[in-house]
């Protein structure tokens, strides 16, 4: 439970936490992490602690203008034109009560206040800030006015859950460096550690979002559409992290792709979204996409979804929502702890997957469980993208559902070629994503960069507007990326049937093994299936090499009993069952609970558990 506030916040009249304050907006001073606003930094509403005598109301889904699938030269015109409405962002809490409803046009206003602000403080146009990405309207606020004043936000994760102080700060500084970050600002709650990173990645100020001086007369700037409008932090290395450089002019052809082409949005459209907001498939998904459509989103807290799943359908029920994303794992939550008693999902018209490998299984699961609450298999739509593509580069058509190819495994490690599976051999589904988003391109290549035919597992490549400008001051990383006339090496695997990807992993966790490429995906989801005790995500497939040169598999198996016979019984069990189906003879090692590293969306990081292994820390969480 929240400690009481003992400062001066937006809700308090005194420093007697709870009193309403009933001040006129412009007399409301920024609020902290507390229990009498409800965890919501920044100017509230006095009517969310009065619940008796005011009821706090989500902004209307209709935009009350002409619908503009975010046409925009830059985000902050964008802004100005959602402005013109009554739709907006609402924030819930961890119990998916409404704290904030903010309209566009309120946002508008206290971003450009705090723009100015930021300035008056020593903050100039082109510096780099980092901003811990809460689902928050301080957040929000503060992404919006670096727009406004020109300035570069990073968005930065907030801390592991298990995570501690020393972790985290070494963690976000080497973000910062990376960065070369001005000053750094984040929840009260986390002020210390957040500043404490700031000094030894050499911001020059120390500056809070709540003492910034007044910036009354001070003159934004003027906002080009190739000027950097972001940074945005990939999913790969945390102790190199690199800095993605989107400019505006690569996130509204994004946009245009996303709302216009891909989920083809109406005026009757909601957004609902738990997906954390330093990450892209958050952040552009659901925070600036809507903006530049001028949808009304709610947004719940990451946390508040992992904690209890179901209030993301929940809200989807209330509030009529009816588009939302999940990567396959959260659906799969939903189906196992939920029976869709009391719902309403019938509004829900693109139910997105993305942001990890689509599985069919996990999402049929979850139809079945929630077809009687009106959820329909048709609304499923996977998609791919990345970062480095700002976010999205293909989706499947709508209304389509799942659509599967399933191949003969044999075949495709053998020589790459996807075919149907002959007679008793090993077989797998893999989910169509659609084709490239209009405005792009893509091929597959072989290992020699020439393009393959449809059916040809290779290198993906993408071209288009929504590429990336470059990965911040490190030109030997870009230029391993990007090549001179505009393709990006995607660094994934698949291949193209009827002129849809079909993404089949990323090539650096390919294993060779014995002449032939085996899928880590592959051994993960039959030790899971196939042993009771595990879960999704449980199991992490590497490749090793030993000190003679030779190169074996290891496969990582999260265990969470003590007892010495479930833990042979699972060891067996997985050894006998890829040797089986797969003839990997594998070596497997049982680490503790929540014990494999994931990237900053979620997904499994093979990388860092196969560095783990191979320098012995997961002997001492075995236990």
């Amino acid at each position: 439970m929240r400690s009481r506030c003992r400062r001066w916040c937006a809700v308090s009249a005194s420093k007697r936490p709870g009193r309403a304050c009933l001040r006129p907006p412009s007399r409301w001073r920024w609020a902290c992490s507390c229990w009498c606003c409800g965890g919501a930094a920044g100017p509230l509403d006095f009517r969310s602690v009065l619940p008796g005598r005011f009821a706090l109301t989500i902004t209307p889904t209709s935009p009350g203008r002409r619908l503009r699938h975010a046409d925009f030269a830059t985000l902050t015109e964008a802004l100005d034109y959602a402005a013109t409405g009554e739709t907006g962002i609402n924030f819930h809490d961890l119990r998916g009560q409404l704290v904030l409803s903010q309209t566009y046009r309120r946002l508008r206003e206290e971003a450009q206040g705090l723009g100015r602000a930021m300035l008056a403080a020593g903050l100039e146009a082109g510096d780099r800030v980092g901003l811990v990405a809460d689902t928050t309207p301080e957040f929000v606020r503060a992404f919006f006015a670096c727009q406004y004043a020109g300035i570069i936000p990073a968005p930065l994760p907030l801390p592991a859950p298990l995570g501690g102080k020393e972790a985290y700060v070494a963690q976000i500084g080497r973000m910062l460096s990376s960065a070369k970050a001005a000053a750094v600002f984040g929840p009260a709650a986390y002020d210390e550690w957040v500043q404490e990173a700031g000094r030894e990645a050499g911001a020059r100020l120390q500056l809070s979002l709540e003492t910034l001086p007044d910036g009354a007369g001070r003159e934004l700037p003027a906002i080009a559409p190739d000027q950097t409008c972001y940074l945005q932090f990939s999913s790969g290395s945390t102790r190199h992290p690199t800095g993605v450089v989107v400019t505006h002019r690569a996130l509204m052809a994004n946009a245009v792709a996303i709302t216009r082409d891909g989920l083809q949005v109406k005026p009757e459209d909601r957004a609902v979204s738990w997906l954390p907001l330093y990450h892209d498939m958050g952040l552009i998904g659901f925070l600036l996409s809507p903006l530049a459509s001028q949808m009304s989103v709610d947004l719940l807290p990451t946390a508040a979804f992992v904690r209890r799943p179901n209030l993301w359908l929940d809200m989807i029920s209330r509030n009529g929502g009816t588009i939302s994303y999940s990567p396959t794992f959260g659906y799969e939550l939903c189906a196992r702890r939920g029976d869709g008693g009391g719902l309403d999902l019938s509004k829900w018209r693109i139910a997105g997957v993305g942001g990890d490998m689509v599985r069919p299984g996990p999402l049929d699961a979850f139809a079945e469980t929630f077809g009687g609450s009106g959820f329909r298999r048709s609304a499923f739509v996977a998609s791919y993208g990345m970062a480095e593509a700002t976010l999205a580069l293909t989706m499947a058509p709508l209304e389509g559902g799942l659509r599967t190819e399933t191949v003969d495994v044999d075949r495709m490690e053998q020589d790459g070629a996807v075919v149907a599976p002959q007679g008793e051999g090993r077989e797998r589904s893999f989910v169509r994503c659609g084709p490239i988003l209009p405005g792009h391109e893509l091929q597959v290549r072989d290992e020699t960069g020439e393009p393959l035919g449809e059916r040809q597992v290779g290198r993906i490549f993408v071209r288009g507007p929504s590429l990336m400008r470059e990965y911040f001051e490190q030109p030997e990383a870009t230029a391993a990326a990007l090549s001179a006339d505009g393709w990006l090496d995607t660094g994934d695997l698949g291949f193209v049937v009827e002129g849809e990807v079909v993404p089949t992993g990323r090539a650096k966790d390919l294993i060779l093994l014995n002449g032939r490429n085996v899928w880590p995906q592959d051994l993960e989801w039959t030790a899971e299936q196939a042993v009771g005790a595990l879960r999704s995500g449980d199991v992490a497939a590497v490749s090793v090499t030993d000190e003679a040169g030779e190169e074996r598999v290891v496969v990582l198996v999260q265990c969470r009993s003590s007892d010495p016979d479930v833990r042979r019984t699972i060891t067996e069990d997985v050894t006998a069952v890829l040797r089986a189906r797969h003839g990997v003879d594998a070596q497997v090692q049982l680490v503790g609970a929540h014990a494999l590293p994931q990237t900053s969306s979620g997904k499994l990081s093979r990388s860092k558990a196969r560095a783990l292994f191979e320098s012995g820390a997961f002997e001492k969480t075995a236990r």
